[in-house]
């Protein structure tokens, strides 16, 4: 007996020790709960159209009709308003019966894709006792602007540090590390292993003070950089274009950077931007921008006259500014307005450098064809020409006209614009030229470069119209006049022995039918 009764009181006993286990872990898991939030966007573009400004022999060929879609997956793990992390799970470009390695395979017989990937990832949580928030991961970041986008950096997933504070409702601070660039050197480029991953990081500083009043914003900002002699040595490209392009001189596309003279481990680069907007006379609405850009040289390299058929020693060092304005008033069937801007552009020396303005993913809006304006998705047929990567608006000034957000039938919208584009670069810089790239966006990674002599006159007519509360279609039509000069760009290239490239202009143009839906 007694023993049963031992055993008893055993197993009550270890029931009751095993209750309290779990009600210390229920607890305990209670005040670890994690909220799951998931929110997506599925998009699915047709495109029509030619994109080719140039034509005659070795011209690109594209094809006249393409077919992509794109699935967007993010995900919110939040603990509590001070502690949150995030990750959007992207299944990129996949071009319709497209097969083979690439960012827009996946879509051929069987669609077995390996365009899966990170696209954020990040975490976000709150100095403890303070109102410090820092960001700290793979994140999307755009450096304050205003009239038509960020000419430097905009919408860029990049991996980078932030840390933002409120002093009082008017003014606040951000500060940043930014690190796009680091481990991609292969030594190649001067046949020197050794230097493998060595001083090929490049980094990015920068601090902006948001200033808030009625009616009133402005956002000064600075943003300094260290990029090591080996960053781009062998022409760096990336998902957000060509650094080697939009950083350097670049003169023609024939900068050898591995050929330059490396006496410094690391050079300078420096951004700073000022964007205003006025909101106090509304229905008007004002904003305004200057930007400014330089990027230190790693030393000289010879580049190919090619009207004089001999070598001009060139300087790689990049230093330039924009302005850009917009100016709108607000009406009840939609808002008309003016916009504008004016870059600096090369002066005909190649021993200075370049005199336009470095940008690293420039993201103007002004525009649906040549820029991005808020439309970061085409179909194949477009995608490697323009698109949001090559619209920094460097060497070029122009002035347009816009009605945005017209609605004449409930759920229905528009908007039209017509710009012109001219250039500010000397004349004299296609002579340098081994391709003809402003015939061609796909070469230059920045927009077209535009000569005094040379223009476009773009047209955009959007429309969206929302079929159900998460289901929007847009159909986009566009269309460029080209008015480049084929006088002044006869001398830019030459085939074979001395051959010269006979060139034909030729307008382009885009109509693209696009399905969204978020939930």
């Amino acid at each position: 007996m007694k023993g049963t009764n031992f055993l008893t009181r055993m197993k009550k006993s270890c029931m009751v020790l095993a209750l309290a286990a779990g009600m210390v872990l229920g607890a305990t898991a209670g005040a670890q709960a994690i909220d799951f939030k998931a929110k997506g966007e599925w998009r699915i573009a047709f495109g029509l159209g030619n994109a080719n400004l140039r034509g005659g022999a070795g011209t690109p060929k594209d094809d006249l009709f393409g077919a992509t879609q794109r699935l967007r997956l993010q995900l919110d793990a939040v603990a509590s308003e001070n502690l949150s992390g995030r990750v959007w799970f992207e299944i990129g470009y996949t071009d319709w019966g497209r097969n083979g390695n690439g960012g827009a395979s996946g879509g051929a017989l069987g669609a077995d894709g390996v365009n899966v990937k990170v696209k954020n990832a990040y975490l976000d949580w709150i100095v403890p006792e303070t109102d410090l928030k820092i960001r700290m991961g793979l994140q999307n970041l755009t450096l304050p602007n205003a009239a038509g986008g960020s000419a430097i950096f905009g919408a860029a997933d990049v991996a980078a540090i932030t840390g933002s504070y409120q002093f009082t409702d008017e003014v606040g601070l951000t500060a940043f590390w930014l690190r796009p660039v680091n481990d991609n050197f292969n030594g190649s480029a001067r046949r020197n292993f050794n230097d493998r991953h060595y001083l090929d990081n490049f980094d990015l500083f920068g601090v902006t003070v948001p200033l808030t009043f009625d009616g009133f914003e402005v956002t000064p900002w600075a943003m300094y950089g260290m990029l090591g002699r080996n960053t781009i040595a062998d022409g760096l490209n990336t998902s957000d274009g060509n650094l080697t392009t939009s950083l350097y001189a670049n003169v023609g596309n024939q900068g050898r950077f591995n050929r330059f003279s490396h006496s410094n481990a690391y050079c300078s680069t420096f951004w700073a931007g000022l964007p205003i907007k006025v909101t106090a006379l509304d229905p008007v609405n004002i904003e305004f921008d200057v930007n400014y850009g330089y990027v230190g040289g790693f030393g000289k390299d010879d580049v190919w006259n090619f009207k004089r058929g001999n070598w001009k020693r060139a300087d790689s060092r990049r230093e330039g500014w924009l302005i850009k304005a917009l100016v709108e008033y607000k009406m009840d069937w939609g808002v008309p307005g003016i916009f504008g801007w004016y870059a600096s552009g090369d002066d005909g020396d190649v021993k200075n450098g370049s005199e336009r303005m470095p940008s690293i993913k420039a993201n103007q809006k002004f525009s649906s064809f040549l820029g991005a304006a808020g439309q970061d998705f085409y179909p194949g047929t477009f995608k490697g020409r323009f698109n949001e990567q090559k619209d920094s608006l460097a060497g070029t000034w122009g002035v347009g006209l816009q009605v945005r957000d017209m609605e004449f039938l409930e759920d229905l919208k528009h908007t039209f614009r017509v710009m012109y584009y001219g250039g500010t670069n000397d004349v004299s810089m296609v002579k340098y030229f081994s391709t003809p790239n402003s015939w061609d966006t796909g070469d230059l990674y920045e927009g077209p470069y535009l000569t005094k002599n040379d223009g476009l006159v773009e047209f955009n007519l959007d429309n969206t119209y929302k079929i159900y509360e998460n289901l929007q279609v847009g159909f986009d039509l566009g269309y460029v006049i080209n008015c480049m000069d084929n006088g002044t760009w006869k001398h830019s290239r030459r085939w074979g022995d001395g051959l010269k490239q006979n060139m034909s202009k030729h307008d382009a143009w885009k109509a693209q039918l696009t399905f969204n839906y978020t939930f």
